[in-house]
């Protein structure tokens, strides 16, 4: 009996362990570290994030491309009708002639009026800001493989205790049919260590499916496709929770990366704005073209050299195009809006999350002492009631009583150490410290 009420706080098996021991193959070991590795590694939300990570990467550079000249090679055969012009097109007239030729045309961009700048500026933040997401979906992954992890820790050692508390009450079933069946027992004693029985039977069950459910969400936490058996090692517990919860949110502030996805983002906006803008000054270039006509209409031979360059500077000045301009600039100016008040309504709401996990913290880690002592008053009066039970001081009720108030504050007390990890991990992930 003393062995069925003894506080269970270490895990030695995990659920699947029985299947793993009936096909021949013990449970792989595995630590909340090497969980969090393992997700990391796997999960195909991170996988996805990293992409989108490296491909706004690519986007800096395709925006910074603009700075360096456009060199291409150019070769060219036409046949046409001797003297004969082009007819149709906007204001154009050349001549046709028969020829080949061959050379290169170079095109430098001199100024846009600082919008080049400012959309390598956007594209910079916004890779700035991809990168904070990719951190942000690692945090995610992170958060859901702690969650899984200590739930099924918690299911397991539930599994435990409920065995154990089948076994004492198979145990006083069979004390109490022997009582009864000496005429030292009524059969309402019987019935009532039946009942206990049946009961402690559907909390197995009930604890045995939670296993079930709870290793389904570490595999998909771990970013696995097939379940796997593992042999979960325990955690210390964490610290006690702080006391200013002010400082807190300071640190959310700080270290949320999906906070500061949003404010670089936001901070490209600004720019994309600006570059918008700078749509409606001039543009200035450089153009230069060379190279050699080998072959060429033999009526146009003595007119035309054989070899070519020429140099441009080109300033384009916009002047009127439906207002197009104008609205992009707006349309960049509400977008830079919108995304400062996303900042503005993410601040609020990390806020609120970091509170309400501080409170919910203080709370589980003030649960752990008042459960361990629920457990211990649940001991001693399961201890008191089985002998008055023994010597015939009390009947049936005050015993099986005593055997469910210590089985939920034996479940009370392991819940609580699993809470309080759980929990834990959620405040060090709303001040974006869970790493």
């Amino acid at each position: 009996m003393k062995k069925r009420i003894a506080l269970v706080v270490v895990l030695l098996a995990v659920g699947g362990s029985d299947r793993a021991r009936a096909q021949g193959t013990a449970p792989a070991p595995l630590t909340l570290q090497s969980a969090e590795a393992l997700a990391l590694k796997n999960h195909p939300q991170v996988l996805a994030a990293r992409a989108t990570m490296l491909e706004y990467n690519q986007l800096v550079v395709e925006a910074h491309s603009a700075y360096f000249p456009t060199l291409d090679a150019e070769l060219t055969g036409s046949v046409g009708n001797p003297q004969g012009r082009v007819g149709a097109g906007i204001l154009t007239f050349p001549r046709l002639a028969d020829r080949f030729g061959s050379g290169i045309s170079l095109a430098q961009l001199i100024t846009d009026s600082g919008r080049t700048p400012n959309l390598v500026a956007n594209s910079r933040l916004q890779a700035q800001a991809s990168q904070q997401t990719y951190q942000a979906t690692r945090y995610d992954v992170l958060l859901a493989v702690n969650e899984a992890y200590f739930d099924a820790l918690r299911a397991q050692v539930l599994v435990k205790v409920a065995d154990q508390t089948m076994a004492a009450r198979q145990l006083v079933s069979d004390q109490v049919n022997e009582l009864a069946k000496n005429k030292l027992r009524s059969q309402v004693d019987v019935s009532f260590a039946e009942v206990n029985l049946s009961q402690a039977k559907l909390l197995l069950l009930r604890a045995q499916d939670q296993v079930q459910a709870a290793f389904a969400d570490l595999t998909r936490a771990l970013g696995a496709q097939q379940e796997s058996s593992y042999q979960l090692a325990d955690e210390p517990l964490p610290p006690g929770p702080p006391n200013d919860v002010g400082s807190l949110i300071a640190q959310a502030f700080t270290n949320r990366p999906d906070l500061l996805s949003l404010q670089f983002q936001s901070e490209a906006a600004v720019r994309f704005e600006r570059a918008e803008r700078d749509l409606s000054f001039p543009t200035v270039s450089l153009v230069g073209v060379a190279g050699a006509i080998p072959e060429i209409d033999q009526n146009l031979s003595s007119k035309v050299p054989n070899n070519y360059e020429g140099a441009a500077v080109n300033v384009e000045v916009p002047i009127f195009n439906g207002r197009l301009f104008t609205a992009r600039r707006e349309a960049a100016r509400y977008r830079a809006q919108a995304a400062d008040q996303r900042v503005r309504d993410l601040q609020a709401q990390i806020a609120r999350d970091v509170r309400v996990a501080w409170s919910s913290s203080r709370t589980a880690f003030q649960n752990l002492d008042v459960t361990a002592q629920l457990l211990r008053e649940a001991t001693l009066a399961l201890e008191l009631a089985q002998g008055r039970y023994n010597l015939g001081l009390s009947s049936i009720v005050e015993l099986s009583q005593a055997q469910l108030n210590l089985t939920q504050a034996e479940i009370e007390n392991l819940s609580a150490k699993y809470d309080y990890q759980r929990i834990y991990a959620m405040l060090q992930y709303t001040m974006g410290l869970l790493r």
